[in-house]
């Protein structure tokens, strides 16, 4: 078995390109991965994996896991631990990399009776991952990003811990095509804002279809995006507590959706 040591590796260099710039991974259109679960996730869902990169001492580590996968299209590359711990961007790496084309873009084609997230300008890759994952875990049938951050970024596919395999994410910049489909399809539209003049999640049902948009960290919903929305609703807070950080208010408001059915 040979052990690749040069960080000159085409493999290699790609993962790092790819893992440090936006623009390379629209240009070559693929992403990267690192651990074990993601990797082994991917796979499962037959998400495109080109290259599965991996440390000698995780290979020995985890070579059942490996054996067990379906390679048939995945190039093994075997690295040294210390070139592994060079391209690795998480402090106690498992040793585990791959690199994975980027799926096709989705059409805007929304079920009358779905449950939908629009993140409109959502900045911060964590929040964004931890809302893919929780709209996984909760059941919701799909995201919609507008002008948000990339969702291929490192820190939001391991955010995501998966799920971005698994969730319907559509990607639509024009907010007037997203209303458009929501009209078309008879879907309930829910800004979401701190107003005191917006209505409280207690006082509102969320049943049948809707979509609720979340708006960037710091500046919330453009206010010609909330007008737009059927309804205006807020999350009453207590004290002097204003506002919530972007991916714990959109848990909420996602159970909420799925808790009114």
């Amino acid at each position: 078995m040979e052990i690749i040591t040069s960080k000159d590796n085409p493999a290699v260099k790609l993962y790092r390109k790819l893992s440090e710039s936006k623009k390379e991974r629209s240009a070559y259109n693929m992403f990267v991965l690192e651990g074990l679960r993601i990797v082994m996730d991917a796979l499962k869902e037959n998400s495109g994996l080109k290259y599965l990169i991996i440390t000698q001492q995780a290979f020995e580590r985890f070579e059942s896991e490996i054996s067990q996968a379906d390679l048939n299209n995945t190039r093994l590359i075997v690295i040294s631990n210390e070139l592994g711990n060079k391209i690795a961007q998480t402090e106690k790496t498992q040793g585990v990399f791959a690199v994975c084309s980027i799926p096709p873009a989705k059409k805007l084609n929304l079920d009358s009776d779905g449950k939908y997230i629009v993140l409109h300008r959502v900045q911060d890759p964590g929040n964004m991952g931890m809302i893919i994952r929780t709209a996984d875990a909760l059941g919701i049938d799909g995201i919609i990003t507008s002008e948000c951050c990339d969702l291929y970024n490192p820190k939001v596919i391991r955010s995501t811990m998966g799920s971005v395999f698994r969730m319907k994410i559509y990607n639509e910049p024009d907010t007037d095509i997203i209303f458009s489909e929501l009209s078309e399809k008879n879907i309930k539209s829910f800004a979401s804002v701190i107003d005191t003049d917006a209505v409280s999640i207690n006082n509102i049902s969320l049943k049948g279809g809707c979509a609720v948009f979340i708006g960037n960290e710091g500046n919330g919903l453009p206010e010609e995006v909330s007008e737009k929305c059927s309804f205006r609703i807020t999350i009453p807070m207590h004290g002097t507590i204003n506002s919530l950080n972007a991916g714990m208010a959109c848990g909420i408001l996602m159970w909420e959706m799925k808790r009114n059915g």
